[in-house]
């Protein structure tokens, strides 16, 4: 389970960020994985607006914003998002981030291809801001729905507060710790209920990633889904991407795990092995399923797509049992 926090503001441990440490210190506690990027130290060119994502499915300027961001995207279960408001709007530095996912809002919306985790993928804002106007946070909350709509999330829940301005001052709220508390449980506990699943093959780059994105669109958020690889590869077998958007899955800019890392920060309920070899994991009280696939890596497209159709018969026999 991951929850991705989005930081927004300019100023150091400002009172915006304040509110998403109180989130993540909740999630942590709750056994929850946590990442966090601060779009002001995040070295990306903004948007230029050239239309190629429309076009072609993907952004023409080369940096790592669809590896290190979009990837982080695609894991994650929760996605927080923490502003000051800045002139009744989200600081210059999130607002170029969020302008970044139109390559994102591109393959969801012109070709079709949704990721795997649309469905279920929670989004929530925590927001501050100086004055005390009524509509002092509808831009905020229009620009992040929006966003987080383009992410493949959905807006959930929003803690706004007004008047607050000086460093510190969200320290001293007397409710914002069980408020905080609150959110966290309603956002958090549903995730918390469900089997893990492991998909594991020797790269993780065609088949336990496809059997991942099939049990993950098909069961939504009925189980938590992970893939791992014994010898991960550096990136996931194109060919395997092509054929999974034929199914209308999206599965761009996942990044191949270690097996060692997956267990380190989950234990899974079902593990289901393909070609990992003497490295396929063995967990005492686990369910383990073995499925003998052959190794898409170095096969043309139609060979790809006859183990994508089988993988996802064998998915939905495993989630009908």
């Amino acid at each position: 389970m991951l929850v991705l926090g989005l930081k927004g503001s300019p100023r150091k441990k400002g009172n915006s960020d304040y509110l998403l440490r109180l989130f993540l210190q909740e999630a942590e506690e709750r056994g929850w994985e946590i990442r966090v990027v601060d779009a002001v130290k995040e070295n990306f060119t903004p948007c230029i607006g050239c239309g190629n994502c429309e076009r072609k499915g993907v952004c023409i300027i080369e940096d790592a914003m669809p590896e290190n961001f979009f990837s982080l995207v695609r894991r994650a279960d929760v996605v927080v998002v923490a502003v000051p408001a800045y002139f009744y709007a989200v600081p210059a530095r999130i607002k170029a981030l969020m302008d970044r996912t139109q390559t994102l809002w591109s393959r969801k919306y012109v070709f079709k291809i949704k990721d795997p985790g649309h469905d279920f993928r929670k989004g929530a804002l925590l927001a501050v801001g100086a004055t005390h106007g009524k509509d002092l946070f509808d831009g905020i909350h229009l620009n992040v729905k929006y966003f987080l709509d383009a992410a493949g999330a959905k807006l959930e829940e929003s803690l706004c507060y007004r008047g607050i301005d000086e460093r510190g001052q969200m320290e001293k709220h007397p409710s914002v710790r069980t408020e905080m508390s609150a959110l966290a449980e309603k956002m958090l506990s549903p995730f918390e209920k469900r089997e893990t699943w492991l998909f594991a093959c020797r790269e993780n780059a065609g088949r336990s990633q496809m059997s991942a994105a099939f049990a993950r669109s098909m069961a939504g958020d009925r189980i938590e889904v992970i893939s791992a690889g014994s010898e991960p590869a550096a990136k996931i077998n194109p060919l395997a991407v092509e054929a999974m958007a034929e199914k209308g899955i999206d599965m761009a800019f996942l990044t191949p795990v270690s097996l060692d890392a997956a267990l380190e920060k989950s234990r899974p309920d079902v593990v289901v092995t393909m070609g990992c070899g003497e490295a396929c994991p063995f967990i005492p009280g686990c369910r383990m399923v073995d499925w003998e696939l052959p190794d898409p890596a170095g096969m043309d497209l139609d060979g790809v797509r006859a183990v994508r159709d089988e993988i996802e018969k064998r998915v939905e026999a495993l989630l009908n049992l």
